[in-house]
C-alpha cells in the first residue's frame, strides 16, 4: 500500500505524513522505518535534520539512504513493515548533483518497480513544485519536470494522495487504504 503526501515547502506534509504513520494499526504492532534521502551539507540542513528528528517517535528506525531507494524498499518488503520515506525532491535532487544523471532513468524505474511490489506499507512525502513559475536555468527546469513526472508516476500507483496546504490535508484520492486526517 502506498500514500503520497505532497505539498509546498513547510507546508505540514511531514507532519502529516507521520500522523498517517502513527496510525497505522496492524497485529502485531508495525515496525517503522524512516528512510530519509537528506545529506547534511550545510549548517542549515542540519537543523533541519535536527528538526526532523525529535518530531519523530524514539522507536522508529532510521535509515539514511541519498540514492537507492529501490534497494531499501526491496529489503524491506515486510507485510507488517511501514517505511516513510521523505523526500522525493531531495532523492532526485541527490541525483542531479552527483554527477550521474544518467542513471536517474534506471533509478527511478527500479525505485517505482520496488514499490509495485512491495508488501509494506509505504508513505512517501514529495513537494510540489509544479505550481510556480518556470524556472530559468536548465538545471533548475530538468529538477521541475523530474520532480513532475515523478510526482505523477508515484500518484499512479499509490492507493491515497494526500495535499498538504497551510497544514491542512486535502484528499485528492483515496482507496480507503488509509486514514486521512
Amino acid at each position: 500500500m502506498l500514500h503520497l503526501v505532497i505539498g509546498g515547502a513547510r507546508s505540514g506534509k511531514s507532519r502529516f505524513a507521520e500522523q498517517i504513520v502513527n496510525e497505522i494499526s496492524f497485529t502485531p504492532s508495525p515496525e517503522v522505518l524512516y528512510v530519509a534521502t537528506a545529506t547534511a551539507g550545510d549548517d542549515e540542513m542540519k537543523q533541519r535534520i535536527k528538526h526532523h528528528q525529535q518530531s519523530r517517535p524514539a522507536h522508529w528506525q532510521l535509515i539514511e539512504e541519498p540514492l537507492d531507494l529501490s534497494q531499501i524498499i526491496t529489503k524491506h518488503n515486510k507485510k507488517n513493515q511501514v517505511l516513510l520515506i521523505e523526500c522525493m525532491t531531495l532523492y532526485l535532487s541527490n541525483w542531479l548533483c552527483c554527477g550521474e544523471i544518467a542513471q536517474w532513468s534506471l533509478q527511478k524505474a527500479a525505485f517505482l518497480e520496488a514499490i509495485e511490489n512491495s508488501q509494506a506499507t509505504i508513505v512517501i512525502v514529495s513537494n510540489e513544485v509544479g505550481s510556480g513559475i518556470v524556472p530559468m536555468g536548465e538545471l533548475n527546469r530538468q529538477f521541475v519536470d523530474e520532480a513532475g513526472w515523478l510526482n505523477q508516476a508515484l500518484a499512479s500507483l499509490a492507493e491515497s494522495v494526500s495535499l498538504v496546504v497551510a497544514g491542512c490535508a486535502i484528499n485528492l484520492k483515496s482507496q480507503n487504504k488509509f486514514k486521512d486526517s
